[in-house]
């Protein structure tokens, strides 16, 4: 019997096992890749044209995965529109993965702020977004300081961290608003609510 048989089985095991490694290493990565938002959350994003609308979807987002992180009830979503999508399934992914769609998603939302006041830095909506993002932001962030103290997870103090470096970004944004400037939405001193110039 010829020796190189051998080594030839040998060669093929060895090949056919480096295959089989990047194959399961190809699937495991695409599995490992995460959209930030739901299908049904990206529809949402899409429906709203109008930068202060599409503000509140974001931050409903986030709220959605805090409150799953934190144990809490969903946050009540009511339609302001009868053609609105649905928000769908509450999303589902361990603390980690729900940390990093937070970051992803305030990301999303600056972008977003960013470029339609890049495209007219005269909208009045553009201030009402940032104010809304803003503040949204401010309680999100003494979420954080509480749930560092709660976990040494590498992967969770990591989104973490990214949150943060979203959360300043807004802030310092948030921090050239005009002050003493009454957010649209909220009631005037009639009650009514004020509309925004368009």
């Amino acid at each position: 019997m010829n020796s190189a048989t051998p080594r030839k089985t040998l060669r093929r095991l060895v090949l056919r096992s480096v295959i089989l490694s990047i194959s399961i290493f190809f699937v495991v990565s695409a599995s490992a890749q995460r959209d930030h938002l739901t299908d049904p959350e990206t529809d949402l994003v899409r429906f709203y044209q109008e930068i202060d609308k599409r503000t509140e979807v974001f931050i409903k987002a986030a709220d959605r995965r805090f409150a799953i992180i934190n144990g809490t009830a969903q946050p009540a979503i009511k339609k302001s529109d009868k053609e609105e999508p649905d928000w769908g399934d509450v999303p589902k992914g361990t603390h980690a993965q729900l940390l990093g769609d937070i970051a992803g998603i305030l990301d999303e939302a600056i972008t977003n702020i960013d470029n339609v006041s890049s495209r007219d830095p005269k909208n009045p909506l553009v201030s009402r977004a940032l104010r809304k993002l803003t503040n949204a932001v401010n309680g999100y962030v003494q979420q954080l300081n509480s749930l560092k103290t709660k976990t040494t997870e590498a992967d969770e103090l990591a989104a973490m961290e990214r949150i943060n470096d979203e959360a300043k970004e807004i802030i310092e944004a948030g921090g050239h608003l005009p002050s003493g400037a009454v957010e649209d939405d909220q009631p005037d001193k009639k009650g009514k609510k004020k509309k925004p110039s368009q």
